[in-house]
């Protein structure tokens, strides 16, 4: 089933929700240390309300180990940033996908996102005077377009 990532999360709010989310639709959550809180945070429970003891988490060091213990292809890799320049709603996402979302100050690292060119998205906007939205809106309308295909 699609798994969704999360880059260095610093915010526990954000964290917790997305958590949420993955609970109510199956899906696995990974983060990629280090963040920029603790999960004992009790924001991150607060915010997964009594859902964040369900969430299938898997935990990694750095991206590195992530990408040499899950070992994910090319093709399953999509990251998300607002200044990338293909829509979300453009590709067609396997089962098998991996959703990248980057910390909340910084997004993804710039070798990463030089590195990953072809596989970045972004979710539209249409009044430029919004420069990002928040993580977990984020996340939610990603997943959610992601698994179309499932619910359609």
């Amino acid at each position: 089933m699609i798994k969704v990532v999360l880059f260095e999360p610093e915010i526990p709010f954000n964290t917790g929700s997305i958590g949420r989310t993955c609970v109510a639709l199956g899906l696995e959550l990974i983060l990629i240390k280090p963040y920029g809180f603790s999960l004992s945070d009790k924001k991150v429970a607060r915010s997964g309300t009594r859902y964040w003891q369900f969430v299938q988490l898997s935990e990694y060091n750095s991206w590195d180990d992530f990408m040499d213990k899950r070992k994910p292809s090319h093709d399953e890799l999509f990251l998300f940033e607002e200044d990338a320049e293909n829509s979300f709603y453009k590709p067609n996402y396997p089962d098998s996908a991996y959703l990248i979302f980057g910390k909340e100050s910084s997004g993804l690292p710039l070798t990463l996102r030089e590195e990953m060119q072809d596989r970045m998205f972004h979710v539209p906007m249409r009044d430029d005077r919004v420069k990002s939205l928040n993580l977990s809106n984020v996340a939610t309308a990603v997943i959610y377009q992601a698994l179309r295909g499932v619910y359609a």
